[in-house]
């Protein structure tokens, strides 16, 4: 029986034992596999390290507002509204990514990416070790828009250099298990913020942070080989048009307001009170429907990139995303169902919920092991074809690209549904973006490959 690995890596014009990764220059040889190992480790510890620091920030953002009463922020002595400087807490940081992405993702392709991230893992700490003197909204913004810049530049370059070092059909693979190391820092600082803080305060949770930071630097600096690959121009330019990564863009682009909207509306919808549509549950109930979506995914992606990599990226693309648009579609469904199990309990720590709480866990679930399909196929994707045109970073930059506008506008469609029309209206319409997104690259796959537009690549 042939291995369904030869096809896939028929259709991208190598096979994959003897695909280079390094284009520019011939393969290395006397790379031992304990070697390679290791270089994925030490990039997979990177990743952990970003994720953390993130994510604890984004767990103490509540503790900032109250703590750096942004009612009383003022310019040039005129008073400011409070609504802005919150959002502003958010927005800085991802105006900062958004801006970082194109300079990083093209210093990554001229240059070293090893040297790239070396520099960005070293901004990072120096940025988490100033959060302890935030004094001011000011100061928060001002530090979390660095902060955009340090995660934008230590994801690109991670993935890239993940997508790089790894053959090609096994890239999937590593990108997926680069993810859940990711998603596990992310179980860990958001369950871990709260407790620290309310422990010992902010200070040493940043040490925290900043150790794991130099930690990965130095793992990196030991143990990651130099990369050799150089691309001279703007590989931007090429890419844009290149036409797999307008198939995958065209679903995207879309996805990115789905995801946004349905990850956001999670927590909100179980505790907003009832009178808002919310289920009202507190505070750890509603920490237990986020973790609950992050380790699904985290332990999916641990195997579903290696399956991707076997019988084809392009279906998993597909499965995944029209498999969460159909999930998220059937969450207001969450009170009947409920109603219909007899789901409201009283359980330790969680205390009294009702019928429809345990139904939004399980959906919760099934939407990280949804997304756990469709994310490393789409990564690697992405790796394969900047690899390929010699601007692995630059792809990567593309699919970062894309998903901002629905990333930015998504929560504010969701807002305006949740209070003009109702919650449920917030998880149907975002379910539809992610239906309508796969039916547009499935549309894009029938044009360029017919029949086989599921198995080709």
């Amino acid at each position: 029986m042939s291995d369904p690995r030869d096809s896939v890596d028929k259709s991208l014009g190598t096979s994959g034992p003897d695909r280079n990764p390094f284009p520019t220059r011939e393969r290395r040889t006397g790379v031992s596999n304990a070697d390679s190992r290791s270089q994925f480790w030490a990039l997979y510890l990177t990743r952990f390290a970003e994720g953390f620091g993130f994510i604890t920030l984004l767990t103490l953002l509540p503790t900032y507002i109250n703590t750096l009463d942004p009612q009383a922020t003022t310019v040039l002595g005129i008073g400011v509204s409070a609504g802005f400087i919150i959002g502003m807490y958010t927005t800085g940081f991802t105006l900062a990514q958004t801006v970082a992405v194109v300079p990083l993702a093209w210093a990554g392709d001229r240059f070293d990416k090893r040297r790239v991230l070396l520099a960005v893992l070293a901004a990072g700490a120096a940025v988490y070790a100033l959060f302890p003197v935030v004094d001011s909204s000011a100061s928060f913004v001002l530090i979390r828009g660095l902060q955009g810049v340090a995660v934008t530049g230590v994801s690109l370059m991670t993935l890239s250099l993940v997508g790089q070092v790894a053959e090609t059909g096994t890239r999937a693979d590593k990108i997926g298990k680069a993810n859940a190391a990711s998603f596990s820092a992310s179980i860990v600082g958001s369950l871990s913020a709260g407790v620290i803080y309310d422990a010992v305060g902010f200070g040493p949770i940043f040490t925290v942070i900043t150790v794991l930071m130099v930690l990965a630097w130095v793992v990196v600096w030991g143990v990651l080989d130099p990369d050799p690959t150089r691309t001279e121009g703007f590989p931007f330019t090429d890419l844009a048009v290149n036409r797999k990564i307008v198939s995958i863009t065209a679903f995207r682009a879309q996805y990115a307001f789905a995801v946004t909207m349905v990850r956001t509306w999670v927590p909100i919808y179980a505790g907003t009170a009832m009178a808002s549509g919310g289920l009202a549950v507190g505070a750890t109930a509603v920490a237990v429907t986020v973790t609950v979506e992050k380790a699904t995914n985290m332990v999916g992606q641990l195997f579903t990139g290696r399956l991707s990599d076997g019988y084809g990226r392009s279906l998993f693309v597909f499965a995944g995303g029209g498999a969460y648009g159909l999930v998220a579609v059937c969450i207001p469904f969450a009170p009947a169902i409920g109603t219909a199990f007899g789901a409201d309990v009283t359980l330790p720590f969680l205390g009294t919920l009702p019928p429809a709480y345990l139904p939004l866990v399980a959906f919760s679930g099934l939407l990280g092991v949804a997304d756990s399909f469709r994310e490393p196929a789409s990564m690697a994707l992405f790796a394969d074809e900047g690899t390929d045109e010699g601007g692995v970073a630059s792809s990567f930059g593309i699919r970062e690209l894309v998903w901002r506008p629905g990333s930015v506008a998504g929560p504010l469609v969701a807002g305006w549904l949740m209070v003009e029309v109702s919650m449920a209206s917030v998880f149907h319409v975002g379910g539809a973006f992610a239906i309508t997104g796969v039916l547009a690259f499935l549309a894009f796959l029938i044009r360029d490959h017919g029949r086989a537009a599921l198995t080709t690549w």
